[in-house]
């Protein structure tokens, strides 16, 4: 347009030595309307190529997000990757909605001008087929994470039932663990008294000269040992006598300093195989 404004003015100048006053303002005036049109067309393609030059700018930075996400999705457990992979999908949904207002505003725009550009019209249809290839990987790349979030829900799901049946074997086994535990200590327990003849004859242990006869006697007068580790008892007396039966050769009665008996098991399995109540007479 310029080229042409130039070429005119200078015809226009050459020819001006020829005319009349009157023509030479006609021909200043035709020039002017023509520089009006000219800006004004200027104008009009500058605003075209300037969102032109947006919507392209919208398009690289799409691309960039997009590669954003695909990088991220990588790992998307992370906590700080989802956080990404969100933010990221957010700007290309926001940008690709900027992008398709531009394109119809260059539409509306190209239609509107009084220029009429053929390979104008083609850039703005290859500026929207490009946008609709991003929008078809983008609705491609919202699937792909949707189907990734539920494999990871389902396996999340998956886990924590793992670790339910996991408490809930640990609990078995720790309350099957604790029962062992007592039955093994049950096994392993024995009971023993002394005591003078009157102190047995009270708690119904000695009856009419017989050790544990009677089915009511005092059991709580009894102090229950572990046989594992309690193989040494002192009777605290310079007189001491086994009423109870337990075969000989598995224990030894002896005194200490003070002349006081203590009993010695010397084979704990054997001395309580007959019986697990050790009942012992002192004066």
């Amino acid at each position: 347009m310029k080229k042409i404004l130039i070429f005119v003015a200078c015809a226009l100048a050459l020819g001006a030595c020829n005319m009349t006053g009157e023509q030479q303002e006609t021909a200043l005036q035709e020039l002017d309307s023509l520089q009006k049109i000219i800006n004004e067309k200027d104008m009009e393609l500058d605003d075209i190529l300037g969102i032109f030059n947006e919507v392209q700018e919208g398009i690289r930075r799409i691309n960039e997000a997009e590669g954003r996400v695909t990088i991220a999705e990588g790992n998307p457990e992370s906590a700080s990757t989802k956080e990404v992979i969100h933010e990221n999908m957010e700007f290309i949904k926001d940008a690709m909605q900027q992008n398709r207002d531009l394109i119809a505003q260059l539409q509306q725009k190209l239609k509107n001008s009084s220029i009429k550009n053929t390979k104008m019209q083609q850039t703005i249809e290859n500026l929207q087929a490009q946008i609709n290839a991003q929008a078809a990987r983008i609705q491609e790349l919202e699937a792909n994470l949707a189907e990734k979030d539920a494999l990871i829900e389902s396996q999340g799901e998956a886990i924590a039932g793992l670790s339910n049946d996991v408490a809930s074997l640990t609990e078995d086994n720790r309350a099957k663990a604790e029962k062992v535990q007592q039955q093994d200590k049950e096994l392993n327990s024995a009971w023993f008294v002394f005591g003078t003849k009157s102190e047995l004859k009270e708690q119904k242990i000695l009856d009419k000269g017989d050790v544990l006869k009677s089915g009511d006697f005092n059991k709580n007068y009894f102090t229950k040992i572990d046989i594992r580790y309690d193989k040494d008892i002192k009777f605290y007396s310079k007189s001491a006598q086994l009423l109870s039966n337990h075969p000989s050769g598995t224990y030894q009665l002896t005194k200490d300093k003070q002349g006081q008996y203590e009993l010695h098991i010397t084979d704990p399995q054997k001395f309580w195989s007959v019986s697990k109540y050790l009942v012992v007479l002192v004066k």
